[in-house]
């Protein structure tokens, strides 16, 4: 049968394939990172359930990789594409990884013994990693990825690895897949907030984003789970979110709601009360926007535990003695406060992943005003493009919570399958 291309392997990706490859076709998954899973693997838990996010996403990465039919290729992308509908051509370039992947066995010996410590992507830069490194513990591939940027060439990790996985050199290579369609699911990237200038993220140390206070909130996390000011590591006795960071906003921002900042704001502010029922949590927000099944029960539910809603939008953060100061008006009885938290989370939205561009251009496709790739028509044809056999998936159109990324995934496999089974049929 006919193979399929999907780009970007974050849980729209890895549905899609799962969805394509239990109906028998062919999957060439190709992510950019060392490991699947996307933003979803970076989660403690998931609105309106509170379920573990690893719970629910692990499985599906393990699938991934013991399916006979799915093909992943991490560390990679696709460098080229022609032909025609039907009849693609898809150049996969594999990035250099240092590692030999068939004798990597995970073990991580080689992460302990490294001396160098940097910045870790993926703990928002909350916590460090070492020159060689995996991810995640639950990483698939659960193999290491070297940093070629950052060792050092002092030799420990050769002399460790006993099944001489590590390489001083690699030079990737290239593989031409053919391919009847092509699905993008490239996913996105967090609005920077220090282009608002007003709250002051990485000036004042206890402004921090949502991203980076998941990252704290998680178990397997660098704080182990423990919330604390990154100022003096204290635990915070009053947190304030502040939403719409990026979002709805026409003055260096972006003119859209991003869709999932109000629920998982009110998520972690659950979750917080949960966990230090001592610490005052207040949001402040524009509107809620609870829109899907279960999620304004899910906004009640943080009101009946004693989170505070503060309609009105701060100004400038300000330092003030060991606490913070945040002056904001309470638009529904027009009163003025002054917050005293020790903690600023910043809800920052949803734009669009940094190789966005460049995968418009290579696959001939055209962007909205906003930045996300277009579909063929947003009511009807949401996963469609203008050019027949590719498709879109997932927040490589819009911003889109996780089970809206899962429909949308289905949705673009299943018209993948229908290619598949004309082209096979033709054969």
């Amino acid at each position: 049968m006919p193979d399929v291309v999907i780009v970007g392997a974050g849980v729209t990706g890895i549905q899609a394939a799962l969805d394509l490859a239990n109906h028998g076709v062919n999957v060439h998954l190709v992510e950019k990172e060392p490991s699947i899973g996307g933003h979803m693997a970076m989660l403690d838990k998931t609105f309106p359930t509170n379920d573990c996010s690893m719970c629910i996403l692990s499985p599906k990465m393990m699938d991934i990789e013991r399916h006979p039919l799915i093909h992943l290729y991490t560390c990679s992308r696709v460098k080229a594409v022609s032909g025609t509908p039907g009849h693609f051509r898809v150049t996969i370039e594999r990035l250099p990884r240092y590692i030999d992947e068939e004798r990597c066995n995970g073990c991580g010996d080689c992460i302990e013994i490294c001396p160098v410590e940097v910045y870790n992507r993926f703990d928002a830069g909350i916590g460090v990693r070492k020159a060689i490194y995996k991810p995640h513990q639950q990483a698939v591939p659960d193999i290491v990825v070297k940093d070629k940027d950052h060792c050092i060439e002092c030799g420990l990790c050769y002399d460790v690895c006993g099944l001489e996985a590590i390489r001083k050199e690699d030079h990737g290579s290239e593989l031409i897949v053919d391919a009847v369609s092509v699905i993008i699911a490239s996913g996105y990237e967090l609005f920077d907030p220090r282009s608002k200038e007003q709250f002051q993220y990485l000036k004042i140390p206890d402004v921090i984003t949502s991203l980076e206070f998941e990252r704290m909130m998680n178990a397997s996390g660098p704080t182990g789970g423990k919330i604390q000011r990154l100022s003096n590591r204290n635990t915070p006795r009053s947190i304030v979110f502040i939403q719409c960071v990026g979002s709805r906003d026409m003055q260096g921002g972006n003119p859209y709601c991003s869709g999932v900042c109000c629920m998982y704001a009110i998520k972690n502010a659950i979750l917080l009360r949960e966990k230090y029922p001592d610490t005052e949590v207040t949001i402040l927000y524009m509107d809620i926007r609870a829109y899907g099944k279960g999620y304004e029960e899910y906004y009640q539910r943080a009101i009946d535990a004693g989170i505070r809603f503060i309609r009105g939008m701060p100004g400038e953060i300000l330092e003030c003695g060991d606490t913070l100061s945040i002056r904001v008006e309470d638009t529904e009885n027009d009163e003025i406060l002054d917050l005293r938290p020790d903690l600023v989370i910043l809800s920052v939205g949803i734009v669009p992943s940094g190789d966005t561009e460049e995968l418009a251009k290579l696959f001939e496709l055209t962007r909205d005003s906003t930045g996300f790739l277009k579909p063929f028509d947003d009511k009807i044809e949401t996963v469609a493009t203008e050019r027949p056999g590719i498709y879109l998936a997932g927040t490589a159109t819009q911003p889109r919570d996780i089970p809206d990324c899962v429909a949308h995934a289905g949705a673009a496999a299943m018209r993948a399958f229908i290619d598949v089974t004309r082209e096979g049929s033709a054969e």
